[in-house]
Order: structure tokens, then C-alpha cells, then sequence
């Protein structure tokens, strides 16, 4: 674990670093055969009439920030997620958000025959917000009010929910399991910038605000009853973690669809590196979040030639294994 502020700036700085090794990889890397320098010539000199240049401009550039971006949304959510639940084997998916873009798509596409990507794309979002202001809803209501195994049991509560009506309508309606295979798989390739710029200034607002609450949620870490003597108003904290949460993971989903794993990793590996400090684990697993699902990414273009492996089977066989390993060092217990 890096013990001074030095040492994490320094650990901060190479794994700024190491994305942007990442992202110029992700660039000159593919089943198409291009030049380990043509990213560079793009940036210094681009010529559109170059086939290479070409490549990269209208299809990798975007895969590269669209993982950039995903990797640091669905981390940053995992952190939030945790932190609020403080249940060190939440994710994004346990409030439900998953679960209920996909069904927001399977409608858009069965009821309402929306041909559109970019259409499918804000009905994922609307149905990862609608499933993450249900779940904080329903967690509030009571004597209690919002608390951290309500949230957990309303969020399994309305996945399985969603669950069951996607899959109720996936049978009525069989052809429709081949237009949103890639959604629930999770997928990056065939992203354009027309599915990524219309969310990126909300996910740039929402993991700057994140950036901000890290010393809240250090107060917050210690137990509602400290951080309420500290003068924190805890619930209006809830409801922006909460808000954050649903920004967070549902414009992730909104782009690539359903990704699994980084959101409940990344965090343990931030962790592990900083501590408990949110000032430091929010950046550290941002970049994480980036490095893992860039070359989960550059990985899946070469595993079955000529075809790609979805980007979320590969999260899984990454995650999958790490998190055996965790689970087993006891990263897990709190």
C-alpha cells in the first residue's frame, strides 16, 4: 500500500501514464493490419484518403475513448456503490441499473420498433435512472429510512424484476434476441461518436462531483451517528452518492451495455493500492477502471480471429479469477 501523498501522486501519474499507453495500443492494434505508428501520423498529420487513417479515425478512436471513458464511469460507480452500501461485494448492477436498460431496450425495440442505436442508447439510460430512483425509493420508505441492506434488498428485488420481464418478452418475441445480444453481452465495437458525445458531458459532470465528495465520504465511512456529530447532513450525502450511482452506471450501460466485474474489482485493487482514503481510491480507480477495460478490449480482437469476443465476457474472464483470488486473501472481510 503507497503510505504518502507523495507516492500516490507519483502511483497517479503512472497510471495516467500507462492509459494513454493503452489508448495509443488500442489504436494500432486490430484484426486489421495497420502500422505501429499510424496513430501518430493521425495526430500530426492526418490525411483522410490514407486507408489506415481511416481505420482509426472511424472506429478505433472511438472504441479506445469509448472504453477510456466506461472503464472510469463503472469504476468510480463501484467505489460510490460500496461506499454507500458499505458492502465490499456490491456493484453497479445490485441497484438494479442492468437489469433495467436492457428491458427500457427490449421494449423500445418489441412495443415500440425502434430501429435507431442512438434511440436504444437513451432508452438504456432511462431505464438504469428509472431502476435507480425505484430502488432508492423503495429503501426509503420506512422508520429507518435509506440504509444500506435496504438498498442491497430493494436492488436484487427489482433486478430479478426486470430480469423476469425481459426474458418474458425475449420469448414472445424470439428475433428480437439477436438485435439486443450485444447489449446484454456488452459490447464496443460498432460504437460511433454519435453514441458517445450526447452522454459524455453528463459522465464528465458526474465523475468531477465524485472527484469532490471523496473527503465526505471519508467522514461518511466512519458511521452515519460520527458523521452526523461532524455537522454532514448523511442523507442528502445518500441522495447524491445515489444520484451519482445511477449517472454513473446507467450512461455506461447507455453506450457499451451490460458490463460486469469492474465495478465490484476496481475498487478492492484502488484499495489495496491507497487505503480507505476516497480522496485518493476515486482517482486511482478511475484509471483503474480505464486500464482494465482498455486491454480487456485490445484482447478480445485477437482470442477468435476473425470474430471478436464481447467486451463483457471479457471482464468476466478477467474479473472472475481475480475475484476468486481476493475472496480467498480475504480482501472481502470488513
Amino acid at each position: 500500500m503507497l503510505q504518502t501523498s507523495y507516492s500516490k501522486a507519483v502511483g497517479l501519474i503512472g497510471l495516467v501514464i500507462t492509459v494513454m499507453l493503452l489508448i495509443y495500443c488500442s489504436l494500432a492494434m486490430g484484426q486489421t493490419s495497420i502500422s505501429f505508428r499510424a496513430p501518430w501520423n493521425v495526430l500530426t498529420n492526418y490525411n483522410p484518403d490514407n486507408t489506415e487513417h481511416l481505420v482509426i479515425a472511424t472506429s478505433r478512436l472511438t472504441r479506445a475513448l469509448s472504453a477510456l471513458v466506461v472503464g472510469m464511469t463503472l469504476a468510480v460507480a463501484g467505489v460510490l456503490v460500496q461506499a454507500l452500501t458499505r458492502n465490499p461485494l456490491a456493484a453497479p448492477d445490485l441497484i438494479g441499473v442492468n437489469a433495467g436498460a436492457i428491458f427500457f431496450i427490449i421494449v423500445a425495440i418489441t412495443w415500440l420498433d425502434i430501429q435507431s442505436l442512438s434511440s436504444y442508447m437513451w432508452f438504456a439510460f432511462a431505464g438504469a435512472a428509472v431502476a435507480g430512483v425505484a430502488v432508492f425509493l423503495l429503501s426509503s420508505v420506512g422508520r429507518d429510512g435509506l440504509t444500506p441492506i435496504k438498498i442491497i434488498l430493494a436492488g436484487t428485488a427489482l433486478s430479478a424484476l426486470f430480469i423476469s420481464f425481459t426474458q418474458g418478452l425475449l420469448v414472445i418475441d424470439e428475433q428480437t434476441i439477436q438485435t439486443v445480444l450485444f447489449w446484454i453481452a456488452g459490447s464496443i465495437a460498432g460504437r460511433d461518436m454519435s453514441m458517445l458525445l450526447p452522454v459524455l458531458p453528463i459522465l464528465l459532470i458526474a465523475l468531477l462531483l465524485s472527484l469532490l465528495l471523496g473527503k465526505s465520504m471519508n467522514v461518511f465511512s466512519s458511521g452515519d451517528d460520527v458523521a452526523k456529530s461532524l455537522g454532514q447532513n448523511v442523507g442528502r450525502l445518500k441522495l447524491l452518492m445515489g444520484l451519482l450511482i445511477i449517472l454513473l452506471a446507467g450512461g455506461s450501460v447507455a453506450i457499451v451495455g451490460s458490463i460486469g466485474f469492474i465495478g465490484l474489482i476496481v475498487p478492492h485493487i484502488a484499495k489495496r493500492i491507497v487505503g480507505i482514503d476516497y480522496r485518493w481510491s476515486i482517482p486511482y480507480g478511475a484509471l483503474l477502471g480505464s486500464c482494465l477495460l482498455l486491454a480487456a478490449d485490445i484482447s478480445a480482437r485477437f482470442i477468435i480471429i476473425p470474430q471478436e469476443v464481447p467486451i463483457g465476457v471479457m471482464t468476466a474472464l478477467i474479473g472472475g479469477p481475480f475475484f476468486i483470488y481476493l475472496a480467498k486473501k480475504g480482501v472481502f472481510k470488513q
